[in-house]
């Protein structure tokens, strides 16, 4: 394993690949009333911050993108991991690639069971957001079955590509200590001086490894879209159903049916988020830890009530996992737990105010805010989610 500071951009297909699956079935979505269409915007950071063109996005329109990312992360990915060992003229061996972990990391962690633990966090990074599909799924003919195949296949795919991806990438990684020092020309970017170096060493330059990071950068900034729109969803259903303050503003829609207040609400949030890494990449890392542990327990929580008390009611429905999924829920909140543990962990030492892991802090604080106004407010009035189709 290879344990390195700043990646250059965050792998994550998960929402545009489990999105293509649900909104690719346009000519099968249900016409409603009041059919919303929603809005692309990202705000993203990769060494600086990016802004994606505000515009609306209709149904139509918004499938055509959720395929566009989808292919470009798959023709990204295999054209990387054909293009990265075909240019290096060094590369690690595979017992290297897959039994070093890396000691010498100037963060004071020497352990190799604490780097294998926390190099498992990478993973997690990236393998979220299977709730991308359940967001589509209202446009979508047959979506308590579509559904589900959209996470399962996009589940699939990440897994497969990512981990051929990381493979090609860490054959790259032969001299971690100066892929990692800030004196280098990528500033420490590991990912960047590897790809840079790699060109070089080839063809005299390192314009081909810029063009690589090109790659991963529009990788990262339709993967960035493809979560606000589906943050943009979640807030409209919320504010829908009354669930956060100030409703009434966020569920405006305007002559076209889109919900703009609650997409700038979510573009807005996004970009106040990443200017803090300006001032404070302890606070930064903070909330990129925090916006990871949040979904895995909101994924955890309906699982943990499926295996325990609605484990004799639940009534499931055309996609189920059988007799297997009791086990297979067993194992997921087992999983749950260890990388929720694993993410409050501290990732440098000795521990100071500017190593401090702070997201336990922020989760439990998060939490505290949550099941306070439920008891003290919500409970009374919150009915859970309106039902606007009609149910023959």
């Amino acid at each position: 394993m290879v344990q390195h500071r700043g990646t250059v951009g965050r792998y994550d297909e998960r929402r545009l690949l489990a999105g293509a699956a649900c909104a690719g079935d346009r000519p099968a979505c249900h016409r409603r009333p009041q059919r919303r269409r929603l809005h692309g915007i990202q705000v993203r950071r990769a060494g600086h911050l990016r802004r994606h063109p505000g515009h609306t996005r209709a149904n139509e329109h918004l499938a055509w993108f959720g395929h566009l990312g989808a292919f470009w992360n798959t023709a990204g990915t295999f054209a990387l991991v054909i293009i990265i060992p075909a240019v290096a003229t060094e590369r690690a061996s595979t017992e290297f690639i897959f039994t070093h972990l890396n000691t010498d990391n100037g963060m004071g962690v020497h352990g190799k069971a604490y780097i294998l633990a926390l190099g498992l966090l990478m993973s997690q990074y990236s393998l979220i957001g299977y709730d991308a599909s359940a967001h589509m799924t209202e446009e979508t003919k047959n979506a308590d079955w579509s559904g589900p195949m959209g996470i399962v296949t996009s589940v699939a795919l990440s897994s497969v590509l990512g981990w051929v991806y990381l493979v090609a990438l860490a054959s790259l990684m032969t001299d971690i200590p100066y892929l990692l020092d800030p004196g280098n020309d990528a500033g420490g970017y590991a990912v960047a001086q590897a790809l840079y170096d790699a060109f070089r060493r080839r063809f005299g330059s390192g314009v081909g490894g810029v063009v690589c990071l090109g790659i991963v950068a529009v990788t990262t900034f339709l993967c960035g879209s493809a979560c606000v729109t589906s943050n943009s969803r979640m807030g409209y259903a919320f504010s829908r159903d009354g669930a956060v303050p100030f409703s009434h503003v966020w569920y405006k829609v305007n002559k076209q049916e889109v919900p703009l207040n609650v997409v700038w609400l979510s573009v807005s949030v996004a970009f106040a988020m990443a200017l803090t890494s300006l001032g404070s990449q302890v606070a930064f890392q903070a909330m990129l830890s925090v916006a990871t542990v949040g979904p895995y327990i909101a994924y955890g929580l309906p699982i943990v009530f499926r295996v325990t008390t609605a484990r004799r009611s639940f009534v499931p429905g055309p996609f189920h996992l059988g007799r297997y999924g009791l086990l297979v829920g067993w194992v997921a909140v087992a999983w749950v737990a260890a990388v929720t543990v694993l993410f409050s962990l501290p990732v440098a030492y000795p521990v100071a105010e500017d190593t401090f892991n702070y997201a336990p802090v922020v989760v439990v604080g998060v939490l505290l805010l949550s099941v306070g106004s439920w008891v003290l407010h919500a409970r009374f009035w919150f009915q859970g989610p309106i039902t606007n189709v009609d149910v023959a």
